[in-house]
């Protein structure tokens, strides 16, 4: 965890594992027995798929998504299972060891294994619609479960879906105000205002078995720096939907700006990363001739997408960028 993400007191807790929590029902419905259930036990939380009862303090969490995972590690609450990325095992390194330890593997990003998901007896499952929404019903049948529209862009409103799905609301607002002052404090750190808007940056990502894309607007790296007023060059304006331009290695003279933030996705040299950077192409962009060029993780700036993603990587553009 970051220094700056410490002193803001966004900590990273975990909820006590207390076994297996039955799912509750509003008062309307019975159990088993044919009692009547408190209507205090669950609460309705408006999602992408309609509304949704969940439990008040549910502790049997499963996340299908960095994303969702992000936001309940930040929020301090401690999922039992979670998806990982199909290129990688395991799951994101930016996020506390002691925590993902903790985690049952319950297969790939869009590709849940759901025996392995029932298995965990959630009482709540959080994901997108464009991640599983045609698996809806079948995770429905496991658990109540909460889907945002999309991942990316959205996350800060996502990240209020899951803090009213989890019943962290008022944690919520204090980690949405901490970030809200990290990110003046790096503004300030860079130069200010002023200097911000008018310094270009792009960020270009090398993936293996695709084109190069220069990422727009409408994503979760561009939300981040638009929060820091940051300049963005005029190609970004022609990004597909606003997320991203692809190019190819010939054109890559396209991604020129005062700073360039890279990453890759894959193998470097199956990702056209390396070839790319060493020829006069990229050696002519501004950033380059300046070294103003970052090589950045891939896993945290593009795929982190969550609060404790973001102060990390805020503290990593202040490092870069500040002085």
């Amino acid at each position: 965890m970051s220094t700056a993400l410490r002193r803001r007191g966004i900590t990273l807790g975990a909820l006590a594992l207390t076994g297996t929590l039955a799912l509750t029902a509003c008062s309307s419905d019975s159990d088993s027995d044919g009692a009547k259930t408190d209507a205090a036990a669950t609460h309705t939380v408006k999602t992408a798929m309609g509304d949704v009862k969940v439990p008040v303090a549910p502790k049997r969490v499963v996340v299908l998504d960095t994303g969702e995972l992000d936001s309940a590690l930040t929020l301090g609450v401690q999922p039992v299972g979670a998806t990982h990325s199909a290129t990688e095992d395991g799951f994101p390194t930016y996020l506390p060891a002691d925590r993902t330890k903790k985690l049952t593997e319950v297969g790939e990003i869009a590709n849940p294994n759901m025996e392995t998901v029932a298995s965990l007896k959630p009482d709540l499952i959080l994901t997108s619609k464009v991640r599983d929404g045609d698996r809806y019903e079948q995770l429905s049948a496991i658990a109540p479960t909460v889907m945002t529209e999309s991942t990316g862009t959205a996350w800060k409103e996502n990240f209020q879906v899951h803090a009213e799905a989890l019943g962290k609301q008022a944690e919520a607002k204090k980690i949405v105000a901490a970030y809200d002052a990290h990110v003046a404090e790096v503004t300030e750190a860079i130069g200010g205002k002023a200097k911000a808007a008018a310094t270009d940056v792009n960020f270009v990502r090398f993936v293996e078995g695709a084109d190069i894309r220069i990422y727009g607007k409408q994503n979760y790296i561009g939300s981040i720096l638009a929060d820091l007023g940051m300049g963005r060059p005029a190609i970004t304006d022609k990004a597909k939907d606003g997320f991203s331009y692809d190019v190819s290695p010939e054109k890559i003279d396209l991604a020129d700006a005062d700073v360039v933030f890279t990453s890759t996705y894959g193998d470097p040299d199956k990702a056209g990363t390396t070839k790319t950077m060493k020829s006069g192409l990229w050696k002519g962009l501004t950033a380059a001739k300046n070294g103003k060029v970052f090589k950045v993780d891939d896993r945290l700036w593009i795929a982190g997408i969550g609060y404790t993603a973001a102060d990390q990587i805020l503290d990593e553009f202040q490092t870069k960028l500040a002085g």
